[in-house]
């Protein structure tokens, strides 16, 4: 005969069982049309266009046929398009929520902290001051965005990390590096403006098979690194003594983590350019729609794949003039990041 002290601990064990059930079928849904809306946006942007292709011939330039028109239009134009918006997307989205999570701060992005900027910076750089094109400026913007990073984590790194604190360096950090930015544009001629300025504001057009390969290889070497390390990311929430009292190896772990999400940041940034706030934004709408409990890896790469590619079809058709992808996410995340500062500072809790 159970005992009332049994019979209560039976049924906490249950309820929490059945949470943990509930959370674990709500995720699975989550993520099956959030990968079901990349499926169908992915569509959308091939057969949409100054000529609407059906899906028909859209499949049939998939499955390798001879479709006239639609064969140079979808196969070399828009399919590489599409697939960098979602690469790109996934990585930026993997990429800022490993911050955000590790470092307990939503304002832990790369957007903020410096690493986009430093990569921006860069690009700038090589394109106005060394003559740089092509491969050259992506090479140089992803070494400048590894070499930020690692001077963030330095400067902020004292007996462990502090989110705050890494928070307010990258920022410092990254006004530094967007005033160098904006001195080279200054001296930069009108060729080379042109040129400097869709790569900083974060664009899909012109994008080749080149673009793309670079980005998928990195999201597939790096994004199961992020993926293996998701249960020690979990644990570095409760705290650095509570994690390594449960057997994780913090410094290391986080390290690791903050290679692989920079790795992921910088590769996105030199093929699409710094999209803005989409590393910011994809953790918190995927917090929002699965629960902020557990990790968030899977399904913020998910969300980010899919703002990238809806952003990009918004500025191409919503408007009577076609923008860049990064001005469509810009003008989502900039209300995002003062709502959030706002709401901080009423309930008095710290960044």
């Amino acid at each position: 005969m159970k005992t009332p002290l049994a019979a209560h601990d039976a049924s906490s064990v249950g309820i929490v069982t059945a949470s943990r059930v509930r959370r674990g079928r709500r995720r699975r849904i989550v993520i099956a049309v959030l990968a079901a809306l990349i499926v169908a946006m992915f569509a959308l942007a091939l057969m949409v266009g100054r000529t609407f292709y059906t899906p028909g011939e859209v499949l049939g330039v998939l499955l390798g046929d001879d479709v006239p028109g639609a064969s140079f239009t979808v196969g070399r134009l828009r399919l590489p398009r599409a697939a960098l918006a979602v690469v790109a997307g996934a990585c930026f989205g993997l990429g800022g929520i490993t911050f955000q999570t590790m470092l307990r701060n939503p304002l832990a992005s790369p957007d903020i902290i410096g690493i986009s900027a430093g990569a921006s910076a860069a690009a700038a750089f090589a394109i106005v001051i060394l003559g740089f094109g092509g491969a050259r400026v992506s090479v140089f913007a992803i070494v400048v965005g590894l070499a930020v990073a690692i001077m963030v984590y330095l400067l902020s790194f004292r007996s462990g990390v502090v989110g705050t604190r890494l928070v307010l360096i990258g920022i410092g950090i990254a006004a530094m590096l967007n005033s160098v930015t904006a001195y080279v544009l200054s001296k930069a001629p009108q060729w080379e403006l042109q040129e400097a300025m869709r790569w900083l504001t974060g664009s899909l057009n012109g994008v080749t098979w080149g673009d793309v390969l670079p980005v998928l290889i990195a999201l597939a070497a790096l994004g199961p690194v992020l993926l293996g390390q998701a249960r020690n990311l979990s644990i570095l929430q409760l705290g650095d003594d509570a994690a390594a009292a449960m057997g994780v190896h913090t410094e290391r772990t986080r390290i690791l983590l903050i290679v692989g999400a920079v790795g992921l940041i910088a590769f996105a940034t030199a093929a699409a350019g710094p999209v803005a706030f989409v590393a910011f934004l994809a953790g918190p709408i995927a917090a929002r729609i699965v629960g902020p409990r557990g990790v968030l890896l899977v399904p913020s790469a998910l969300v980010g794949a899919l703002l990238v590619l809806a952003a990009d079809l918004v500025g191409q058709f919503a408007f009577g003039t076609r923008y860049p992808v990064g001005v469509v996410t810009g003008a989502l995340g900039a209300p995002y990041l003062l709502y959030l500062i706002i709401r901080t500072n009423r309930t008095g809790g710290s960044l």
